[in-house]
């Protein structure tokens, strides 16, 4: 016999009455997180001119700023999620906002593109230490009833954190030097660190058990190599590279290593019965599914907006507006539409709208007016809040509320490495098909420069630029190459859509009859801990 996870009074009443005003300090906490994973994107052209202007830095140099962030962080948010649960997710919050802020600051300093990496990793490292934290915190401050709503206004903020990366980084550039994009961290993690100290409690898992340092190890060991693997193949276009089967492979061995470690151990790191649970599951792979859509359609709307359309960093992170608008507007609204429908009609409505707004890129071309890409934007951030805040409400309250660090980074480290995947993956695909459509036109340049200048449409428009008048020829070309190459790349990711929406048909609940609103669906027996208690 179970017991329900979160009993009705558990928070105390002098954290219930701040539980608010504890939100907006998490929130702040997940922006520069977030906002820093998108502020990057706009700040690459300048850091890749040479010194003083920037670091001179190559297209790889420029990759591995990217992707360096995003391989410790995604490594090591397990591991994150388990020491929050153990030795207390306020200090581990302060501990990763420190090192955040410290990372930041060494990297808008860099002297080189080998030290900005370095820095970067930094980051990243101190960012796997927040992210889960943030929403363990929030399962530990507000009721159970409250927490469908405190959960989608962080969903909403993560949408917002999305858009104003660009825009700020945009601003930033258009007034000060590229290592001000990093910089503008730093007085937001002072600020959000004296907010914590003041206002945040303190929480942890009563009764973690032993450290279970092999499954730590094997699950960021298996992470690291996994991702790497991913990243590489994006970067070389090409997914069957030995180095890159060898390190996906290895990753893949380890993380089995990893689950059959954990069946067997009297102390695991996560109970991997809890996957047994079907619901929990699906809720899962659907992030990781929607995230690799969406950091996909991400990478290449950029490329779409500023290398085909002509607008400047800034002027695109204003057309993504909608993107987060929609999100602000519905991920804390979207608790209505599952206590009327329920989770399944929710959030596979959300998803075949995700599916239908990238078969909509497929549309696309050099003269579509713009309001179209504005509305394709808004209704993607329609399905997103419809996905996001159910998913993470099933996440969160399918395991008890002292395992709240565990299953928020089991949620974040999905949806990293979805992440990883869509822009490895599709980003391959858009190389690809890029290059099959512009190497006949490339005939005008030395047989030298052909290669670089078939990776993507950037470096077309630069060996073009070189050339003078002659290679005024080759923008055209590039252009419709590349819209070819987002065409095929969007239906890719739409399917990967279709995907999803068909696994959370499957398996998620749907609307109970004379269930009351509120009343989270999720299967009795997943609210158990491990040892079958709450």
């Amino acid at each position: 016999m179970t017991t329900p996870a979160v009993p009705g009074t558990r928070v105390p009443e002098a954290v219930h009455r701040r539980r608010w005003a504890i939100l907006g300090v998490l929130m702040l906490s997940l922006l520069i997180v977030v906002l820093d994973n998108s502020i990057l994107n706009v700040a690459v052209k300048t850091i890749s001119t040479p010194a003083p202007t920037g670091l001179g830095a190559t297209q790889s140099e420029l990759e591995w700023a990217i992707n360096a962030y995003t391989l410790v962080f995604a490594g090591l948010l397990f591991s994150a999620g388990l020491l929050g649960d153990r030795l207390g997710r306020k200090k581990i919050l302060l501990g990763g906002l420190v090192m955040f802020g410290i990372g930041s600051a060494l990297a808008a300093f860099s002297g080189s593109p080998g030290e900005l990496i370095t820095y970067r990793a930094v980051m990243g490292f101190g960012a796997a230490f927040v992210m889960p934290a943030t929403l363990a915190v929030l399962m530990n401050v507000f009721e159970r009833d409250e927490q469908p709503k405190a959960i989608g206004i962080w969903a909403g903020g993560v949408g917002l954190a999305i858009a104003i990366g660009p825009i700020t980084g945009g601003v930033l550039l258009d007034h000060f030097w590229w290592g001000s994009v990093f910089l503008v961290n730093v007085p937001i993690v002072v600020l959000a660190v004296g907010l914590m100290l003041w206002l945040v409690p303190d929480s942890r898992d009563p009764h973690p058990g032993r450290i279970d340092p092999v499954g730590v190890t094997l699950s960021v060991v298996g992470l690291v190599l996994l991702v790497y693997g991913i990243i590489k193949g994006g970067q070389l276009a090409d997914f069957t590279d030995p180095v890159v089967l060898a390190a996906i492979g290895a990753g893949l061995a380890v993380l089995t290593a990893f689950v059959i470690f954990e069946k067997r151990s009297d102390h695991p790191s996560i109970d991997i019965s809890y996957f047994r649970n079907k619901v929990f599951s699906a809720a899962i792979t659907v992030i990781a599914l929607v995230f690799f859509a969406l950091m996909g359609v991400t990478f290449f709307a950029v490329f779409y907006t500023q290398s085909v359309r002509g607008y400047s960093p800034l002027e695109t992170g204003l057309l993504m507006l909608p993107l987060a608008a929609a999100q602000m507007i519905f991920a804390p609204r979207a608790r209505l539409l599952v206590d009327r429908f329920g989770n399944r009609a929710t959030t596979t409505g959300g998803m075949l709208i995700i599916a239908a707004m990238l078969g909509a890129f497929a549309t696309l071309d050099e003269n579509t007016p713009i309001w179209i890409l504005e509305v394709v934007f808004f209704l993607m951030g329609t399905g997103m809040a419809h996905i996001m805040t159910p998913t993470s409400v099933v996440i969160m309250q399918a395991l008890p509320r002292e395992k709240a660090g565990s299953a928020s980074a089991l949620s974040n480290t999905f949806r990293q490495v979805g992440g990883a995947l869509g822009i490895a993956v599709l980003g391959s695909v858009l190389s690809t098909a890029y290059r099959n459509s512009i190497d006949d036109h490339l005939t005008a340049l030395p047989a030298s420069a052909r290669h670089t200048a078939g990776e993507s449409i950037e470096a077309t428009l630069a060996a073009a630029s070189h050339l003078g008048p002659k290679g005024a020829s080759l923008t055209a070309p590039a252009h419709q190459a590349f819209l070819d190459a987002m065409h095929v790349t969007a239906l890719c990711g739409a399917g990967v859509a279709l995907v999803g929406a068909a696994v959370v048909a499957a398996f998620l609940p749907g609307r109970t009859p004379g269930t009351p609103p509120g009343t989270p669906r999720v299967p009795q027996q997943a609210h158990a801990g491990a040892d079958g208690t709450a």
